[in-house]
């Protein structure tokens, strides 16, 4: 048997690897959105059915207990009362399907149906769409407040379009978080670190940070040399903001 030449084997292990990788995503991506528009159709036969004459007086709030039971009996798992009260909130707030956004997951709108606020609410939708969020760090940034950070600083018409469009970074001001949440980094109590100590732990936390600082940067290197006046200085931590075209020390 001759022995394939390894650049060209290599190339096709390559090629098949990034088929499969891609088809796999398109396939989760299509079952997430499936899945999705399913779940706001019982939510929209559950609306409906509540809506039709006497039937809301009649079954009240016994319905959707009930419910869960029947439907966990006939299809099993996914029917819980808590996901069918999502699922029926889920129409209400967005009532209108072919508006959705499809690029989110149910677990992502669970989380989402969670916020109370809808202006707090359809920032964070914007937001997961923008920053490509995955369901934990949706969680994250909803319990670090970072709607309420961002919306701090700004006028009314200023939170409107931030619930509208998301946060958008324009001008440099716009991509300061005040202040950075680094809860991931789980520092114990007395909170004693040298500098050092600080920066060890943010380079191994790495990706966490990246997406706390926000959209646009990129880690260049740390105890970055630079030399003023003849004399070397080193820069704990180096980025590069893709967006504004600066780099942030």
């Amino acid at each position: 048997m001759q022995t394939p030449d390894l650049n060209k084997y290599s190339y096709l292990v390559d090629r098949i690897s990034e088929t499969f990788i891609q088809g796999r995503n398109k396939a989760t991506i299509a079952v997430n959105q499936q899945l999705v528009e399913t779940y706001w159709k019982i939510g929209e036969y559950i609306v409906e059915f509540e809506q039709e004459g006497k039937s809301k007086a009649d079954y009240g709030s016994a319905l959707l207990p009930r419910l869960s039971q029947d439907l966990a009996l006939t299809l099993g798992k996914g029917f819980s009362l808590s996901n069918l009260i999502r699922m029926r909130q889920f129409y209400i707030l967005y009532p209108i399907y072919a508006e959705l956004p499809h690029k989110l997951s149910w677990t992502h709108w669970v989380e989402l149906l969670k916020v109370d606020d809808s202006l707090e609410r359809s920032f964070y939708l914007n937001q997961t769409i923008n920053e490509n969020w995955s369901t934990t760090e949706l969680i994250r940034q909803k319990k670090t407040s970072l709607f309420l950070r961002l919306a701090a600083s700004k006028d009314k018409v200023g939170i409107l379009e931030l619930a509208r469009q998301g946060q958008l970074i324009q001008k440099p001001a716009d991509m300061i978080r005040e202040p950075y949440v680094l809860d991931f980094l789980q520092i114990q109590e007395p909170y004693h670190l040298s500098e050092t100590e600080l920066e060890g732990l943010l380079i191994a936390n790495l990706q966490h940070f990246l997406l706390e600082l926000g959209k646009g940067f990129a880690f260049i290197g740390r105890q970055y040399r630079i030399t003023l006046g003849n004399r070397p200085h080193y820069i704990d931590l180096v980025f590069y903001h893709r967006i504004l075209k600066c780099f942030v020390l």
